[in-house]
């Protein structure tokens, strides 16, 4: 039987486009990374037109704006030609030791093992060890879904049931906007996928379970209930908060903020907005009157 950590490393190890792979080393280069996850929907579509996502890890903690140091990521926007095609990136960066802590649920922070149990691709790793270390860290961000998958799902069920389940539990908690059943779509993309996942996870957590004509069962313990729901409460209070806190800190230190903004409200709206030098200095500023200037325009009404 395929172990959950050997079927982390084949995903990781899928080949990604000479775009994407030529994006992560110059994003490794520039932000002095030891590893570059790549994840979102071009994984399954290719489609690089709109902004890719990335993380950069560093192997040596590395810190933060001061004040900022316990809001991990740090957030930036960046525009890369690669053969005169401009690629537009997302980058998160943050150390590997708290990728870590955060995949394995020590932390309260909920979205790295609820991100990272769905496919990702690391692009780029400084040496051996440091790509040992991420698969690691991603193959603890699935035990740690699936055991609050396990708390979430039905007595009996689909294995695709449990994930659903679990999606919808972290987006309610979670500060986040996202369309009606997005849940729905994350496992539609690979179910066989997410099927394979759910036993192995539960098997690496200790979760005793049942299969039978395609429905799994959990068999939770009373003790690991209770350890397992007063986790979840925890992070059920405290996540809004949280992402309310990375929203304020990324008003203040996403770098690129500006020319991200522009890029989108071109975009959506048609209305080309000059990046002067000041806007790029002070984006929050400079808000009230671009979007005044999109308003005149006709663009926003």
């Amino acid at each position: 039987m395929t172990s959950l950590r050997a079927l982390i490393a084949t995903e990781l190890s899928e080949p990604q486009s000479a775009v994407i792979t030529t994006v992560a080393r110059v994003l490794m280069e520039r932000l002095q990374g030891d590893a570059v996850l790549f994840y979102g929907s071009t994984l399954r579509t290719g489609d690089l037109d709109g902004v890719q996502d990335f993380y950069v890890l560093r192997a040596s903690p590395s810190s933060s704006r001061p004040g900022w140091s316990m809001l991990w990521p740090d957030i930036s926007y960046h525009e890369i030609d690669v053969a005169r095609q401009i690629v537009r990136a997302k980058v998160a960066t943050m150390p590997l030791d708290v990728f870590r802590k955060s995949a394995s649920g020590v932390l309260l922070d909920t979205t790295i093992w609820t991100r990272f149990v769905q496919p990702s691709a690391l692009l780029s790793a400084r040496d051996a060890s440091v790509r040992d270390r991420v698969v690691d860290a991603i193959a603890l961000a699935a035990v740690t879904a699936a055991t609050f998958a396990a708390l979430h799902g039905p007595v009996t069920a689909r294995p695709l049931d449990y994930w659903r389940s679990l999606f919808k539990a972290t987006y309610d908690t979670e500060l986040r906007v996202e369309a009606p059943g997005r849940h729905e779509q994350i496992v539609a993309h690979q179910p066989a996928r997410y099927e394979r996942l759910l036993p192995l996870a539960w098997q690496k957590a200790g979760i005793a379970f049942e299969e039978r004509d395609g429905y799994i069962s959990p068999r939770l313990r009373q003790g690991q209930i209770e350890i397992i729901a007063g986790a979840w409460c925890a992070r059920a209070g405290f996540g809004r908060w949280l992402n309310a806190a990375r929203l304020i800190k990324a008003a203040f230190t996403f770098d690129g903020a500006a020319r991200y903004a522009l890029w989108k409200i071109e975009r959506h709206t048609g209305v080309r907005v000059a990046l002067t030098p000041w806007r790029e200095r002070h984006p929050i500023l400079s808000a009230p009157g671009v979007l005044w200037r999109v308003w005149r325009s006709g663009a926003g009404r």
